[in-house]
């Protein structure tokens, strides 16, 4: 059987008319309006419609009528209906339409001042973009505000955002609009300072005295000082002797970082996959996979003898390049493109993986690894991440309801 030809649509260049409508908000207004349209045998080419504490803004672009006065006055006669003030405007096509290079850029604050937000959009047009779109994503535990940004490249909006996003003290994240937004996702994340607040292995040396030492040769590795397999092996060494159950006692004393859960459960709720690459232990991960429900995950394993650890570590030790094989595997298994996994982490080890993922996030990460990142985010909450996918406050709180039910 053969498709319907669809009827032609109006070209790209046909003349054009604006129409807005600016008032209080009430039910009935975006319905109102079309009807009075409907007669004029004109085409809907764009709908945008905003709601601030109740005040609406409702614009409509559709093909030009044959009757200008007509039309007009049917369009002046619904505003006047409705208490809302109008306004028409005349020109020819959809220019955003062919724009080249469209971005989704996301704006973070905590809190977020006018100047700071003058400052992003003055780089948006200096790049040569056009707003299509603004929409507030979130007013807490940040202000989270959403851009649709086209005719301006995104690798180079991104990089000037980048720079403008450190001056003021911002977060900015900038992705190239396209159909994979909507398929399903993959979230690949790191776990030590990430995750969960501090490391691990730090933990685990208390108990064998050498907190210190090991912290030291840990922050060095993270910044990219040290070679991360080698670094791992000397710091293992010394966790030599520590009783098998101290691991137990190690678990129980983490704490997520603030917002892991809700992210979390929210993305989980809107059909993510989740996944943990860790150059940390498997003893531990096994554990905090299972607590939050997480689909895969990898880590290296510490060697026990007779209730004791022996100071090794077994198997391939998950390193920096380890960590990009394990999301790339992780992919594969859930059946996901790269294009649409997401990769979270903060040291040096974890560049290889935010390079290999569709969208890299250094989350409160050393210098090197925010320069090399897609984007950074520097707040202290693990949640909001979900904005910079374009996820609202009002979808994170029905995740939340929908737990206590």
């Amino acid at each position: 059987m053969n498709e319907p030809v669809p009827t032609p649509t109006a070209p790209l260049d046909a003349p054009t008319v604006s129409v807005t409508l600016l008032g209080r908000d009430h039910a009935g207004v975006t319905a109102r309006l079309f009807e009075a349209v409907a007669p004029y045998d004109v085409e809907v080419i764009d709908v945008e419609q905003i709601v601030l504490r109740g005040r609406l803004v409702l614009a409509v672009l559709l093909t030009e009528p044959t009757d200008r006065t007509a039309f007009e006055q049917s369009v002046a006669a619904v505003a006047g209906e409705l208490g809302m003030e109008h306004d028409l405007s005349y020109g020819r096509g959809d220019n955003r339409g062919r724009r080249r290079g469209r971005s989704h850029v996301t704006v973070l604050g905590a809190p977020l001042l006018p100047g700071q937000f003058s400052a992003v959009t003055a780089q948006v047009a200096a790049a040569g973009g056009n707003i299509d779109r603004i929409v507030r994503m979130a007013r807490y535990p940040v202000t989270a505000i959403d851009l649709d940004v086209s005719g301006a490249d995104p690798e180079a909006l991104r990089r000037s955002l980048s720079m403008e996003a450190a001056r003021q003290g911002v977060d900015v994240a900038v992705q190239p609009l396209g159909i994979h937004q909507h398929a399903q996702r993959l979230v690949v994340m790191d776990v030590d300072s990430t995750l969960i607040q501090g490391e691990v292995i730090e933990m685990i040396a208390a108990h064998a005295g050498y907190e210190k030492e090991v912290a030291e040769v840990t922050a060095a590795a993270m910044r990219g000082e040290l070679d991360f397999a080698a670094s791992l092996r000397d710091r293992v060494a010394l966790l030599e002797g520590v009783e098998e159950s101290a691991l137990d006692e190690v678990y129980e004393a983490i704490q997520l970082a603030p917002g892991a859960r809700t992210m979390i459960r929210t993305l989980k709720r809107l059909g993510y996959r989740f996944a943990l690459v860790s150059g940390g232990f498997m003893q531990i991960i096994d554990k905090l996979a299972a607590d939050l429900g997480i689909d895969y995950w990898a880590a290296n394993t510490l060697e026990v003898a007779d209730g004791r650890l022996t100071g090794r570590v077994t198997g391939a030790i998950v390193d920096r390049a380890g960590k990009a094989a394990a999301l790339r595997r992780f992919a594969d298994e859930a059946g996901i493109s790269l294009a649409n996994t997401v990769a979270i982490g903060d040291g040096a080890n974890d560049l290889d993986m935010l390079d290999a993922a569709g969208l890299g996030i250094a989350f409160n990460a050393k210098p090197a690894v925010r320069d090399a990142a897609d984007t950074s985010l520097s707040l202290p909450y693990l949640d909001a991440i979900v904005f910079l996918l374009g996820i609202t406050r009002e979808e994170i709180e029905a995740a939340d309801a929908e737990v206590v039910v």
